[in-house]
C-alpha cells in the first residue's frame, strides 16, 4: 500500500508515543521508508534508540547545522509525508500558530510551507480535544489541506487511532486520488440465514477480500460505503447487515447516489423459515430452502447504468471453466468486469485471481491487498476512461 513512500514520522510527548515502535514497523510492512523526528517531551516516553531500531534509521532529536527539517520536508525534501502521530494538544495549537519551537513542529512549518502532505493522528484526554481552542487549531489546520486521522474516543480519551487507520490515510495523502469525489459501495464476507435463535446457514467466506477492496478505493480518494456483516472500519462508512435480504435492502440504499458497486460479498444463495424456537437436537431435521435474490441482478434492475463488478467463485480448479462462468454472469448482469477466483482462498491471505472482462481476461496471484488495488485501479480506469490508471 505504501510501496516506494518516504514517511517522516513526527512523535510527541502523548502517552500514545509507546505505539510508535509497532506504527514504524506497519508502515515499513506496507512499503515504507521511515524517518523520525521527535520533541523532547516524547523522548522522556519512548527512546530515540527505540525509533531507531523500528525505522533502522537515525532519529532527530534536534535541529542543527544540518536543517534537518529543510532536507526532511523541505523543497525537494526526503519526504513524501509527514506524518504525526501522536500528535499533542500542544502541538497541534502550535502548529496552527506557526510557533516552532520542537524539531517536530519545526518539520511540521517547513512540510507545509513547501506544500508537503501533512497527516496528524491526535492523541490526549478528551477534555483537551474538546477544548475550543484545539477544536478551532484542528479547523485551522484542515483547512490548509492537513488530513486529520480521527481519534478514538473512549475511557474519557481521546486515544491514537489504530494503526490501520492511520496507514489508510498516509496512501491517501500521498498517492494519486483517480477516485476523487466518487462514491464507492462494497460488498463483503458471508451472510446468515437464521434457522432458529441459535443456529444459522451460513458460508466460509472471511470478508478480508472485500475489505481489501474496500480500502484500496479509500486510499484512491473515494467516499466508501462497505455492507457487510463485520466489524466497523476506519476507511468506510459500514453498513451492518446479517441476511442476504438485510444486504439486498442496504445495498439497494447505498447504491441510490452510488457511482460503482463492488459485489464482492459472498451471499447465501439459500434462506430458510426461521423456527422462533430453538429446534431441539437429536431429532431428524428437514429444511426447506428457498432462494435468495440475486444482487447485482436486482441492483441493475433499479440502476441500469450503474458499473458493477463482479465476483464468481467456483471450484473446478480450472481457468477455462472459471472464465467461462465468469463471463456467463457478466453477460447477464451487464457488468463492468468479474473477479474469477477458486473457493480455496477463502480466508487466506494471498489468492489468485482472474479479472474477466468482456474481451480478455487478466490473470493475478498475490495478496489480496494486491489483487484490491489491481480492482481499485480497474475501475479508476472506468471512471476515468483512463487505461494507464488501470
Amino acid at each position: 500500500m505504501l510501496e516506494g513512500v518516504n514517511v517522516a514520522l513526527g512523535v510527541t510527548g502523548s502517552i500514545a508515543a509507546v505505539k510508535t515502535v509497532e506504527l514504524a514497523h506497519e508502515l515499513r510492512r506496507q512499503g515504507a521508508e521511515v524517518r523520525a523526528v521527535t520533541t523532547n517531551s516524547a523522548q522522556g516516553i519512548i527512546h530515540p534508540w527505540a525509533l531507531e531500531f523500528a525505522t533502522e534509521n537515525e532519529v532527530v532529536t534536534e535541529i542543527t547545522g544540518r536543517v534537518e527539517h529543510v532536507e526532511l520536508c523541505g523543497y525537494d525534501g526526503w519526504a513524501d509525508v509527514l506524518l504525526i502521530a501522536p500528535a499533542t494538544a500542544n502541538t497541534v495549537g502550535k502548529i496552527a500558530g506557526a510557533v516552532d519551537d520542537t524539531p517536530v513542529t519545526t518539520t511540521a512549518t517547513t512540510a507545509l510551507g513547501a506544500d508537503t502532505p501533512v497527516v496528524i493522528a491526535p492523541a490526549m484526554h478528551e477534555p483537551m480535544y474538546d477544548h475550543p481552542g484545539v477544536l478551532e487549531a484542528i479547523e485551522t489546520v484542515e483547512a490548509w489541506g492537513v488530513d486529520f486521522v480521527d481519534p478514538r474516543i473512549e475511557e474519557g480519551k481521546a486515544k491514537i487511532a489504530s494503526e490501520e487507520a492511520i496507514v489508510s490515510d498516509v496512501a491517501r495523502a500521498t498517492g494519486d486520488r483517480p477516485l476523487s469525489g466518487e462514491h464507492v459501495v462494497v460488498t463483503s464476507g458471508a451472510t446468515s440465514e437464521s434457522i432458529d435463535p441459535v443456529r444459522v446457514l451460513t458460508n466460509r467466506s472471511s470478508g478480508k477480500m472485500g475489505r481489501a477492496v474496500a480500502r484500496a478505493c479509500y486510499a484512491r480518494g473515494a467516499d466508501v460505503t462497505l455492507v457487510h456483516d463485520g466489524p466497523e472500519v476506519p476507511y468506510a462508512d459500514v453498513r451492518a447487515v446479517e441476511s442476504a435480504a438485510e444486504m439486498l435492502e442496504a445495498t439497494r440504499e447505498a447504491c441510490a447516489d452510488a457511482d460503482v458497486l463492488v459485489s464482492a460479498a459472498a451471499i447465501g444463495d439459500y434462506t430458510v423459515e426461521e423456527s422462533p424456537e430453538k429446534i431441539r437436537s437429536g431429532q431428524q431435521l428437514t429444511l426447506e430452502l428457498e432462494p435468495t435474490p440475486k444482487l447485482i441482478d436486482e441492483v441493475r434492475e433499479a440502476q441500469p447504468e450503474l458499473p458493477i463488478v463482479g465476483f464468481k467463485t467456483e471450484t473446478s480448479g480450472d481457468d477455462a471453466a472459471m472464465i467461462e462462468a465468469a463471463r456467463t454472469t457478466l453477460e447477464r448482469a451487464d457488468l463492468a468486469f468479474v473477479v474469477a477466483n477458486d473457493a480455496n482462498v477463502m480466508g487466506a491471505e494471498r489468492t489468485r485471481a482472474l479479472l474477466v472482462h468482456a474481451e480478455d481476461a487478466a490473470r493475478y496471484e498475490g495478496t489480496k491487498a494486491g489483487l484490491a488495488g489491481e480492482i481499485a485501479a480497474s475501475i479508476a480506469a472506468i471512471r476515468t476512461g483512463d487505461s494507464s490508471a488501470a
